[in-house]
């Protein structure tokens, strides 16, 4: 899950990118008690490990990668690990209808995870993250870093708006809040690579599909 505060860059571009009056629901959310929550897979339908192809979707025109700590819970809930997620995203889907959400986010190639389990010895302590996207050729198309916190993904203490297993039959993950966003001019492509690095964990690095 998600929390983000108004002030937050990408809680700013969340309601900045709704192309309708429906920017109030995006104001509102951040702010909520109840979470957003959305299923990014079933099964390992749809999400990859290290290395493994992410895809874009064809009717979107705006597509992004969010660099987000992914929280293990176990089969209880509670927290047992943590690792890197990579929650792929339709910027231009979402913003044009909030009930267009799971079409934005849930789909082939949505998700990447990995590429190892880490279980902090502060659960409380920041986790420096690390975004670089390369072009094709090895070119650097964008570079930015923030932090995240452990706790801010773990559903009894965190609110709104990400993506994490209600019922577990299993460990599953759970992706924190984002707080880095390419420039609005930025859209992923195929050939892209993006790679999220966190301290202790690795570096996942996934490339987008032809």
């Amino acid at each position: 899950m998600r929390r983000c505060p108004p002030t937050n860059g990408a809680a700013t571009a969340r309601v900045e990118e709704a192309q309708t009056e429906a920017r109030d629901v995006y104001a509102l959310v951040y702010d909520a008690d109840r979470p957003e929550l959305f299923m990014k897979d079933a099964h390992m339908l749809r999400t990859v490990g290290p290395g493994g192809p992410i895809r874009v979707r064809s009717d979107s025109s705006w597509m992004v990668p969010e660099p987000e700590l992914a929280l293990v819970l176990g089969e209880g809930g509670e927290p047992v690990a943590v690792t890197i997620g990579n929650d792929v995203s339709s910027r231009d889907i979402e913003g044009t209808n909030p009930l267009y959400l799971p079409q934005a986010k849930i789909f082939a190639g949505a998700c990447a995870l990995g590429p190892a389990l880490a279980v902090p010895d502060d659960w409380d302590a920041p986790f420096p993250i690390r975004l670089r996207i390369l072009d094709s050729d090895g070119s650097e198309l964008f570079a930015g870093e923030t932090s995240n916190r452990a706790h801010e993904a773990q559903p009894a203490r965190a609110s709104p708006g990400g993506s994490c297993a209600t019922t577990l039959s299993r460990p599953a993950p759970c992706c924190s809040r984002h707080r880095l966003v390419p420039p609005d001019d930025y859209t992923l492509r195929p050939g892209h690579t993006v790679e999220i690095e966190i301290e202790g964990i690795g570096v996942l690095s996934n490339t987008v599909a032809e």
